[in-house]
């Protein structure tokens, strides 16, 4: 009976000094819990928004060691939609995204700096248009925990501001509309 004690007091102590390591997840797009989200400006006048329907990636986290986070996304640029089919179609062809010659978008983060109070900023090269280029995404963790189905799940949201010029796409729709704002709305599920 001691010898069961001691070897389960060991066996708890070694448990305990482990180190965490960091959980992998797969974004959550078969549930639509996760979006890529787009917002130009229309002529300087309103709005457009808009999304992309297709993607896929994941992203590792660890609670310990945020700095270790790594994430990597590809977006199926076709299923861009802006709720107007004339204006989608005209977006997918060589005057914008040219969807024909580059089907995909990428990001791959190459570093994240945690702030301290549940943001940070998510460094990476991000492929769009045959053209990559390093961008600076502002993040927020908007939460973890288990899902009513037994899974644990984790959340974050980001914001960056690009110029489609940058990666060769220089349609002109007037200084009001060279930048888009992409938000992103990523819930990752615990593999």
């Amino acid at each position: 009976m001691k010898k069961l004690l001691l070897a389960t007091i060991m066996s708890a102590t070694f448990l305990a000094a482990a180190p965490v390591q960091a959980e992998d997840y797969v974004i959550d797009t078969d549930g639509a819990h996760a979006f890529v989200q787009f917002k130009v400006s229309h002529l300087g006048y309103s709005w457009l928004l808009g999304r992309f329907n297709d993607f896929e990636g994941t992203f590792s986290y660890d609670e310990a060691n945020p700095s270790a986070a790594k994430v990597n996304v590809t977006i199926d640029v076709a299923s861009l939609d802006s709720n107007h089919a004339e204006r989608d179609k005209h977006l997918r062809s060589a005057d914008f995204f040219n969807v024909g010659k580059y089907p995909q978008a990428k990001f791959e983060s190459t570093s994240y700096t945690a702030n301290g109070d549940g943001t940070g900023v998510l460094k990476g090269n991000f492929t769009l248009h045959g053209t990559t280029k390093p961008i600076s995404i502002d993040v927020t963790e908007i939460g973890a925990g288990q899902d009513p189905w037994g899974g644990f799940r984790r959340g974050f949201e980001g914001a960056v501001t690009i110029t489609p010029a940058d990666f060769g796409m220089d349609y002109d729709l007037g200084p009001a509309s060279e930048t888009v704002e992409i938000y992103l709305s990523i819930e990752g599920i615990r593999k």
